[in-house]
């Protein structure tokens, strides 16, 4: 870490692969795994990952933007690249010249691909989306007649994907809702091909249908938080605990140790007091890094194997902790705020429930300013 500032995130890309395996022995070899690498891999380095994850047998990956699709085409990644957002109006060329796969849900953006289609002499791959409940992106599942009616009168188009996406697959009391957007799902797959739509593709299943509703499998699954070791609380609560293997540590390093004496206060707005003689140590990570500034007076760290409270108010760059507990704590020892550290560890679900939010939302939050380091660089 020399010549830089001591803040950092390593990415076990072996933990990576084994999760990939995982899934893939779970689904089965009938079962093809999408490996959702959107968000910049949900924050791990979307180029690194899926570079790891080609050569684990990854066939399909899923981005959100094209943006982020010409990100791994920049990087040489040639495997079949879904946008789930779609596309922009004006990137239609761009799609066909990148060879990438679009989620489609309006009339209008299928005829301006299809016109583009047309110029290019090409046929354009798309999965159309299928509302079956989630109330977000998708034909409405009781509007798929008419919808599929109009779509017909596009030739430079094949469907070669039907989707849709579950709003509370992590869920057991919802399991009915989840059920009844699988049987929409299979509804509108059937008015599809009856109207002669042959897709090559059915997936459904994201990391909890994937985990929980085996019947909602299709012949793809897109697993996404469940890739880099985020689950507890995606996944619904059961018996069997995942063999799965967090992705991501982020660690940084003690840059000042100072003494706080009694009734003194620390941070902005004076939000912590000191109950006694304390000493504190000074973190060069803040909330621009995605230490999330509600960890502020709650969150908790691991220094020489002891867990250190985080006082006072989080600001943009720096942390404070309180090192008074841990024995022979010295400067520039490091300091572990994310992941495992001998028998001790902080996962991204305990950083979420203190913070009031979700695990993915923690890791895709770490930003750039924090530099990924795989695991071969350490």
């Amino acid at each position: 870490m020399s010549g830089q500032r001591p803040t950092w995130a390593k990415i076990d890309l072996d933990a990576l692969a084994s999760n990939f395996n995982w899934v893939q022995n779970r689904v089965g070899e009938s079962v093809k795994v999408m490996a959702v690498v959107k968000a910049n891999a949900y924050g791990h380095g979307a180029i690194e990952c899926a570079r790891r994850l080609n050569r684990e047998g990854a066939e399909w990956f899923a981005v959100a933007t094209p943006e982020e699709a010409i990100e791994l085409r920049r990087a040489r990644i040639t495997q079949a690249i879904l946008c789930l957002g779609g596309f922009w109006e004006g990137q239609e060329k761009l799609c066909l010249d990148e060879s990438l796969v679009p989620v489609v849900y309006r009339l209008d953006m299928i005829e301006a691909l299809d016109r583009a289609a047309g110029e290019a002499r090409k046929i354009a791959d798309v999965h159309l989306k299928i509302d079956t409940g989630m109330g977000r992106l998708g034909v409405r599942f009781d509007e798929v007649r008419e919808f599929a009616d109009a779509l017909s009168m596009f030739r430079n188009i094949r469907v070669d994907g039907v989707m849709t996406h579950f709003a509370a697959a992590d869920n057991p009391a919802f399991d009915s809702f989840t059920d009844e957007q699988v049987a929409r799902f299979r509804q509108a797959v059937e008015t599809l091909r009856e109207r002669g739509y042959k897709p090559t593709f059915e997936d459904l299943a994201n990391s909890a249908g994937t985990f929980a509703h085996p019947d909602s499998w299709g012949n793809m699954v897109r697993p996404g938080g469940v890739l880099y070791g985020l689950w507890r609380d995606i996944l619904p609560p059961s018996h069997t605990t995942p063999e799965l293997k967090p992705v991501m540590t982020l660690r940084s390093r003690i840059i000042l140790l100072k003494r706080i004496h009694k009734g003194e206060t620390i941070g902005y707005g004076c939000t912590f007091e000191a109950s006694r003689e304390m000493l504190v140590a000074v973190l060069p990570i803040g909330y621009n890094d995605g230490y999330v500034r509600a960890l502020s007076n709650r969150g908790r760290v691991i220094v020489r194997g002891t867990y250190a409270s985080v006082v006072g108010r989080i600001s943009m760059d720096l942390t404070i902790i309180d090192v008074t507990d841990v024995e022979g704590v010295a400067l520039n020892d490091r300091v572990t705020l994310l992941g495992e550290d001998g028998n001790l560890s902080v996962t991204a679900e305990e950083i979420a429930g203190t913070a009031g939010t979700l695990s993915y939302e923690i890791t895709c939050g770490i930003s750039a300013r924090v530099p990924r380091k795989v695991k071969s660089e350490y």
